[in-house]
Order: structure tokens, then sequence, then C-alpha cells
């Protein structure tokens, strides 16, 4: 469904330039359902809003699905954004028109689509379990629910890919374990491929893969040791706690982010030693050169 391969973004002013990704390699299968973690500034927001098309790459390979987001015309770009791709802002506001009710809201897309569809929309209300709610106004409802509009609102244009940037970040813990409960519904009943940005660890151990971002690349990979067994929310970044087993990303060079835990430990900075002893690949701090004497 996602195919990124030294995907590089770089934001230019009159006297800065930022280079926000630089490289980044990825794969997401179509129907998967995994999340993306990092500091803030690592990436991960500049390549959701890549994928999103609410920014342009400037090198690379970018692909979702047939859509090749380097190459598009801005007339595709927007068929891409009404047709393959929803979006969940963390603030839901960007999602919502205060002055209308949760239904109208879920049926504006689908005006400007020209694909108005009321018992579809209708029904998206009720999978995130607004049924009761549905001719509310925003006002009317709580923070948690307009989250729940906000993806209902998401999935009426039908995507194939839904992105999510910190979907739970401004509500509760019990809002947050609905909200996860209906993103797993949607990925199974419907297959929609689902792609969460999230800082929160615990959030991240509820899907079967985590990436994480590092300095603008992908730098380890986190695998549930059991796919498809739902865990508590477990308060803990260590991937053995999450019952994730770690991994670091090799891209087509060979070349690899070793976590920076690791080289501190080793006491590496810029060279290490690396050596094949016909089962591993062994790296070490490098031996200081032995310097010959001076004559007298």
């Amino acid at each position: 469904m996602i195919h990124c391969e030294g995907l590089v973004k770089i934001y230019k002013t009159d006297d800065l330039e930022v280079v926000a990704l630089q490289g980044l390699n990825i794969e997401v299968s179509a129907g998967e359902m995994m999340a993306i973690i990092g500091n803030s500034g690592s990436g991960k927001s500049t390549l959701l809003n890549i994928l999103g098309g609410l920014d342009r790459p400037s090198a690379g390979q970018v692909r979702v699905g047939e859509w090749n987001l380097l190459k598009i015309t801005d007339d595709q770009l927007v068929q891409y954004k009404r047709s393959t791709v929803g979006f969940i802002w963390q603030n839901n506001a960007r999602n919502l028109i205060p002055y209308l009710s949760a239904l109208e809201n879920v049926e504006m897309p689908m005006l400007l689509s020209g694909k108005f569809d009321r018992v579809y929309a209708k029904q998206l209300l009720e999978w995130v379990g607004l049924k009761e709610r549905m001719h509310n106004k925003l006002q009317q409802l709580s923070g948690g629910e307009q989250q729940r509009v906000a993806i209902a609102i998401a999935l009426s244009n039908r995507p194939s890919l839904l992105l999510a940037d910190e979907p739970t970040g401004s509500v509760d813990t019990r809002t947050s374990d609905m909200i996860m409960d209906i993103f797993r519904r949607m990925n199974k009943e419907l297959g929609v491929t689902i792609v969460i940005v999230t800082h929160d660890m615990a959030l991240a151990g509820k899907v079967d893969r985590v990436v994480a971002i590092r300095d603008g690349m992908t730098s380890t990979e986190f695998i549930k040791r059991n796919p498809g067994l739902d865990e508590p929310g477990a308060q803990a970044a260590a991937a053995a706690e999450l019952g994730h087993e770690e991994y670091v990303v090799l891209d087509r060079a060979g070349r690899l982010q070793i976590p920076a835990a690791y080289l501190k430990a080793l006491g590496i900075d810029s060279k290490a030693s690396m050596e094949f002893d016909g089962e591993r690949i062994v790296i070490r701090s490098p031996k200081p050169l032995d310097r010959p004497q001076e004559s007298e």
C-alpha cells in the first residue's frame, strides 16, 4: 500500500534550510494497522503530511497504491485526497465544522466529492457509537465524541488508507481505548490500511508493528511476537514489555541506524570496527592505533 525509498523532504526559506526527511525507507502492506513513533522533530509528522497529500516530497520515491506522490499533478492530488486517503488530526477542530450537526459534518465531504450517501453517513456514526447523537450540534458533544465524529468524517470517502496524527492525544484513557477499538474494527471489517503517528508507546503497543523514526530516517521496528493478540495498555517503552521484538532497519545499500544507547554504552562516536565471524556481525569500539616508537 505504501512504498517509500530514499524519501527526502527539505524546507527552505531565504536564509534557512531544514532537512526533515533524509532518505527515509518504509513499506506498509495493504490492510495493515501500524504505528510510527519518534521524538519531536524526528520527521514523523512530515511523513504523514506527505502521505496525506498535504505536502510535497523533495526527492526519492513515495507511492501509495497506484499513486506516485513525487510526480503527481495538482489535479491528481485533489483526486487522491478525495478517493484514496482519509486524515484524522489531533486537533479535531481541523476536521469539524462547528455550526453543523455530527451527521451534516460527515455528509459534507460526500457533497464536495459528488458521492452523497446519507445511509452510509449514518452507518459510520453508528459504527463509532454515535447513533443517538448524530443530530446533535458539535457544542453538544464531548471532546471524545467530537473525535469519533472526526473518524467518521475521515472514512466518509471510503478511503483505502487512513492516517491518524496523535488521534488520542487530547482524550482520556477510556476514550483512547474506545478510539483504538474503532480503528481495529474498521481495519478488520473494511480492510482499511491504518497508519497512526504517536509518541505514546502504550498506544503503539496495541498494533502489530511499530516503526521508529530518528533524524528523518527509519531506525528500528517493533513487531508483535503474537500478532492479533491485543495487549492491555502497558505503560512501558521497552519492546519486551509491550510484547514486541525489536529490529534494526536496513536499507537496500545495507545501511542501518544503531540505537544511540548501544553506541554510547560501547563508547562509539564516529567510527566503529566491524567483523564477520561466520555467524554474526560484530560491531566494536575501534581499538587505539599502535604508534611506532620514535628512535632516539
